[in-house]
């Protein structure tokens, strides 16, 4: 279960298929997956029940990045998207800065804050 980053209305994703693998079983910032929400407000642009692509932007697991040093949020969290573009106008909370270098410029642009 993921926080849903962005202003689409969704709230909470079930994560059920990671891309990179058909046995591939844990995903980490910068990655792409297909889950249903759970959790969504009224009367927005999703709704529950439906499958959409997300990608990775917070994690609990501590990542490492390339010179050695550790990165880790308080929550699991994706923001929604739908050809490498966010489908929501705002992203709220803050976005590492391996989301830019994974090819998600959009996303890093209409980030308030960038870790």
């Amino acid at each position: 279960m993921l926080k849903v980053a962005d202003n689409t209305g969704a709230k909470r994703i079930q994560c059920f298929h990671i891309f990179g693998g058909s046995r591939r079983r844990w995903g980490q910032i910068g990655d792409i997956i297909v889950g249903i929400l759970k959790e969504a407000e009224p009367r927005r642009m999703l709704q529950k029940g439906d499958v959409v692509k997300a990608v990775i932007v917070r994690q609990v697991k501590p990542f490492r990045r390339k010179d050695g040093t550790y990165i880790r949020f308080d929550e699991n969290a994706v923001v929604i998207i739908e050809n490498k573009e966010p489908k929501g106008g705002r992203i709220f909370g803050p976005i590492p800065r391996e989301i830019r270098e994974k090819g998600f410029e959009k996303i890093a642009t209409l980030a308030v804050e960038i870790v």
